[in-house]
């Protein structure tokens, strides 16, 4: 499986503080069914994470995922604060992409955002970058209206939800809008956003499971949003149909 989400690079921003935390990771999401991990620190104001650190520190994880035979690819991009995305020049945005294509991963707002966040989408999308939305099921702007996710994904933007939330680690409301996204078509990648080893822990396929026990269909689409999806992404291609 492709997981486009993760905070996975050590000492970079709050995902793990030490190359041992960092490994133990990598290993978690190796044994839970991962192949590809997308390294993608915050890039905000709490966080201004600059795309030379995270190409930098991802070459370094890869040094010691083969030092300790951990078969684990990484790639590399950002969760990008919507702020961030609309004051930023296109260079550093394209540096800051998922893996090799265009698409930027743009971390869902937990605050209110007023018209910015539509108006941020259009304009990114007009300058030629893809849009990835992060966790949207567990921000309230769109919880409140959902109306605004589905305008947003009219336009032009994919989605990418955490496979947590379709556990319930992230509250009952985030679960069932998780589960609405997907039963409605919203949801093109399913992804891990971990942290860490344990409490914010890597692997896709536990929330695949969860989300069939309400959504008979979803494992006929696991493929689809767990590695051909994500894969098209990865590379700037046009997203393979739907099943």
């Amino acid at each position: 499986m492709i997981d486009l989400h993760s905070h996975v690079l050590p000492g970079i921003d709050d995902g793990p503080d030490t190359d041992e935390q960092a490994l133990a990771l990598a290993r978690a999401a190796v044994r839970l069914g991962t192949r590809v991990l997308v390294a993608t620190p915050h890039r905000s104001r709490r966080w201004p994470t600059e795309a030379e650190a995270v190409q930098a520190g991802a070459e370094r994880l890869a040094g010691l995922l083969e030092a300790a035979g951990i078969e684990l690819e990484l790639e590399t991009g950002a969760e990008i604060e919507i702020d961030e995305a609309g004051r930023l020049d296109d260079r550093t945005l394209s540096m800051l992409a998922l893996g090799d294509g265009d698409h930027l991963l743009l971390e869902s707002p937990h605050e209110p955002a007023g018209d910015r966040l539509e108006r941020t989408v259009s304009e990114l999308l007009a300058r030629g970058h893809g849009i990835v939305l992060a966790h949207p099921e567990r921000s309230p702007v769109f919880q409140d209206r959902p109306g605004r996710l589905r305008e947003l994904v009219a336009a032009g933007a994919l989605c990418s939800i955490t496979a947590g939330a379709l556990e319930g680690h992230f509250g009952p409301a985030s679960q069932w809008f998780a589960l609405e996204l997907l039963r409605d078509g919203l949801v093109h990648s399913l992804a891990s956003d971990a942290h860490a080893a344990v409490g914010r822990p890597p692997g896709l396929q536990a929330g695949l499971d969860a989300a069939a026990r309400h959504l008979p269909g979803i494992p006929g689409q696991a493929r689809w949003l767990t590695s051909d999806a994500p894969a098209a992404i990865l590379a700037g291609d046009p997203l393979p149909p739907r099943p």
